[in-house]
């Protein structure tokens, strides 16, 4: 990997013999002048600790029993697991060099935030050959140019089958008149909410750069139930606070299968995805950049993402895996045409005007 203060790989350093004694011995050590690989195979790290950022409560749970406990095992490390997001303050605040973790999993939208705050993150062409199963993933999964998206849920509406008729059949119908005061979204850091604005900006206007249309689109929304996160919006969704909700398909299908009267409408207008996407920080430290990369290699193996989508209704990025049950039932299709037509908005268009569009929709919400 080449260093990036001098312009010299470990591999020159070495052929420079004596000479290489000027420069200092901190970079000739450290992480970022060392070759790092992973070939796929089972090695031992030797008790060192993984930092790894990922989502809480019964996620991190099921995330620690599919994957992280016999990986810690396998590979005599351990993991230090981090749940307290949001990730971007903790990297800003150290730098590139200092990386708070090691491994981490993101909405794209702080992603592409934190990439552009700093070279934080290996590049997709540095990653990628140090993680065999990626062979298998389908190019969306990597079209971000960032980090390496493992699972997804796809957007619509969530509404209560006992409480709505007709059903959604159209992005513009949340804005129907009797669905005022019982139509639910969330809080603009939210990723969903985040989603649904610029879908609503090229709905309501000209594309997904139409701000204004944005605003308009939701003052005209107002009033409705404005939730921080999902689990929340299932809640008042479960009492009948909320009769239809912007929400990803899986909440809606677990609580169908489990009896409830809920059903989902995918948006068709624009088709955009909720991803859970890994990045390695460039910076990590050797042992623990190898350990990142073959632990990404084992959240792409079909094992872990089947397990996953049988508890989570999340869909596979690799097309050797099979879909559990749950999903076969629901009609989700793993294949190279069932991912045609998914949308991924500029989120960095999105992140230079985030101020303006936080505190104006965070101003309509408290109106």
């Amino acid at each position: 990997m080449t260093e990036k203060t001098t312009g010299h790989t470990r591999r020159t350093i070495l052929k420079m013999g004596v000479a290489a004694t000027t420069l200092p011995l901190f970079n000739i050590n450290h992480a970022w002048s060392q070759d790092v690989a992973f070939d796929g195979k089972v090695f031992d790290a030797g008790g060192a600790v993984l930092r790894v950022g990922e989502w809480g409560g019964p996620w991190g749970e099921l995330v620690n029993k599919y994957l992280l406990t016999d990986f810690q095992k396998e590979f005599n490390c351990k993991i230090e697991y981090d749940s307290t997001w949001p990730w971007f303050p903790k990297f800003v605040a150290g730098g590139a060099e200092k990386p708070p973790l090691d491994i981490t999993n993101w909405n794209l939208p702080e992603m592409f935030k934190t990439a552009k705050a700093g070279d934080f993150f290996l590049k997709l062409d540095e990653l990628l050959p140090n993680v065999p199963n990626a062979k298998n993933l389908w190019p969306f999964a990597t079209a971000n140019g960032v980090g390496v998206t493992w699972a997804f849920n796809q957007y619509g509406y969530a509404y209560r089958t006992d409480l709505v008729s007709p059903p959604p059949s159209s992005f513009k119908d949340l804005w129907k008149p009797e669905f005022a005061g019982k139509r639910g979204t969330y809080i603009t850091s939210n990723t969903l909410q985040m989603d649904f604005f610029l879908v609503a900006c090229g709905i309501f206007g000209k594309d997904q750069y139409d701000l204004d249309a944005g605003y308009e689109a939701m003052k005209a929304l107002m009033p409705a139930k404005i939730s921080d996160f999902t689990g929340n919006m299932q809640t008042l969704m479960d009492r009948g606070e909320v009769v239809v909700a912007v929400l990803d398909d899986a909440e809606p299908m677990q609580a169908r299968d489990k009896g409830a009267p809920f059903a989902f409408w995918y948006w068709t207008e624009q088709q955009p995805i909720l991803t859970q996407t890994y990045t390695i920080s460039r910076y990590a430290e050797p042992v623990q950049k190898k350990l990142a990369f073959a632990l990404l290699d084992r959240a792409l193996d079909p094992t872990f993402i089947g397990n996953m989508g049988k508890e989570f209704y999340l869909r596979p990025t690799v097309s050797n895996a099979v879909l559990p049950d749950n999903l076969a039932k629901a009609g989700v299709v793993n294949s190279a045409d069932a991912i045609k037509g998914f949308w991924v908005p500029d989120w960095n268009s999105y992140l230079e005007n985030e101020d303006d569009i936080v505190e104006t929709v965070n101003g309509i919400f408290a109106s």
